[in-house]
């Protein structure tokens, strides 16, 4: 299932215009994972300037031209909401945000003057989770527990299929992408619509 959610994630980021880097193809069990093991993805945004702001910490696609690098974590843990109380119990959530980690990172993208390694503060750490807290203080208290670890942005899976669901098109193949093209054949037979069509009317017949 792992394949699966970070196909999912990498699909977000390649239909935003981002150059993708899967680490590893294979899953470790038995063993601590070595420090290049606990990234699932490298990506890297081609049309980051300089001058733009940071990106919020809730990213959604309109704050994705704000990121230039990042890795990105992603936790497919789809039954469970990231509380307070999980995030102080499960360590390893955050094993990606360690130095070693970071500098292994800058080996797979170039820096702003197009040589292998860079500065590893550069990159951001981009958590991809299912869900946070809907209540207050435990939604407060979870992103602050977040922040205070050293997580610059979180992703959220129902933010990341919204984007891809919109942006399919019916009467287009996706044959390289099982994910674009699993959803679009939803789309196909009306089991999944557009976000925007749920502000409108059902027409007759549907």
């Amino acid at each position: 299932m792992a394949a699966i959610d970070e196909g999912i994630v990498r699909e977000y980021f390649e239909q935003n215009g981002f150059f993708v880097r899967q680490v590893r193809k294979h899953a470790v069990q038995a063993r601590r994972k070595t420090s290049g093991e606990e990234i699932d993805l490298v990506v890297y945004n081609p049309t980051w300037t300089r001058n733009r702001r940071r990106p919020d910490f809730f990213l959604f696609a309109t704050e994705l031209p704000h990121l230039h690098r990042a890795i990105v974590a992603v936790k497919p843990w789809h039954t469970d909401v990231f509380t307070p109380g999980m995030l102080r119990s499960s360590p390893e959530i955050f094993k990606f945000l360690e130095e070693a980690v970071q500098k292994q990172a800058a080996r797979f993208f170039p820096n702003e003057e197009g040589e292998v390694g860079g500065d590893a503060e550069e990159f951001s750490k981009i958590l991809v989770l299912p869900a946070l807290p809907t209540q207050e203080p435990f939604r407060t208290q979870s992103i602050e527990l977040l922040k205070a670890r050293g997580v610059d942005g979180i992703l959220s899976f129902r933010a990341i299929l919204l984007d891809l669901i919109e942006k399919v098109e019916v009467n287009r193949s996706y044959r390289k992408s099982d994910t674009l093209e699993v959803l679009r054949i939803l789309k196909n037979y009306d089991l999944l619509r557009d976000p925007q069509m749920d502000l409108l009317p059902v027409r007759p017949g549907r």
